[in-house]
Formats: C-alpha cells, structure tokens, sequence
C-alpha cells in the first residue's frame, strides 16, 4: 500500500491558510492575517514552510478532501562555527494526529532537505518546558549542543 501522506512547501495564500489551524498550537499568538504577514516577510529571508497532509478518514469524511497533520518551517542559513546548515524555526504536528508517525515523516524531510542542499548541519532551538518535544528530538539522534540565550528588547523610540 501506498503512503497516504504527502509532503509539500506551502507557498500560495490558500495553502498557508489550511496551515494555520496547526501552526497557531506552537504559535498561540498569531491570528490568521499575522500569520500570513509573518510567513511572507520571512519568506523573503529564505523561510520555507513544509506542510505534510494525509486524507480525511473515517465517517465525518465527504469525500477526497485532505488535512494537514504536521508543519516545519525553516530555513537554510551558512554559520561560521558549522557552515552551511538548516535551521528548523518550528515545528509542529496537530495535537489530534501525534503518534501517527507524521512527525517522523517530516521530520526526515527536512532532514533530506538539507542534505541535498548541502547542509552540514540541522539545527532548532526548543522550550525548556517542551519535555515531550525534546524526547521526539531525542528519538530523530539530535542532542543539545548549547544553550541559547535570549534579551529581550524595548521597542525603538517613537
């Protein structure tokens, strides 16, 4: 049997939109037109958003339609400590989906992804509060390497 999931770069507004249900679980805060405002911006630095997405199944099913399970989106950047390398900004699967192997899927990927666009290096940062994440990160043979630190800025002056 053939794999019922497909993988693709979300790129047109109606594709970024049916992202938006799973991406506002990491990312609370954006409403649907920030979203869209933040992905085009960020696209223009390089960001890209992979979307895996399988049928609907099951009786609430109306036919072919097809959801998406799992996000990543990332970037492709070149480091002095690593050279070239793929960060993963976010990365996601919906709450109703996890344990179905999506993340997994996705995950290899963007792992592929950057191979063929010769990365040497996969790299995310994760909360400190994400236990189950970290433990999925753990599974896919990554490790902490660092501590990322943070500060927070004032906002310029009017």
């Amino acid at each position: 049997m053939s794999d019922p999931t497909r993988i693709f770069l979300a790129e047109t507004d109606a594709d970024l939109a049916r992202c938006f249900p799973v991406m506002v679980q990491l990312r609370p805060k954006l409403t649907p037109a920030d979203f869209l405002a933040r992905v085009r911006r960020q696209a223009a630095q390089g960001y890209r958003l992979a979307a895996l997405e399988s049928a609907d199944t099951g009786p609430a099913s109306a036919g072919p339609s097809r959801t998406v399970r799992s996000l990543a989106g990332f970037r492709l950047m070149e480091m002095l400590y690593s050279g070239p390398q793929l960060y993963i900004d976010d990365l996601i699967t919906d709450s109703a989906s996890r344990s179905q192997q999506h993340g997994e899927k996705l995950f290899a990927w963007v792992r592929d992804f950057a191979i063929a666009h010769g990365c040497a290096e996969l790299h995310l940062d994760s909360g400190v509060h994400r236990a189950a994440a970290h433990r999925f990160y753990f599974r896919q043979r990554m490790f902490i390497d660092d501590f990322h630190f943070a500060l927070k800025l004032p906002a310029p002056p009017a």
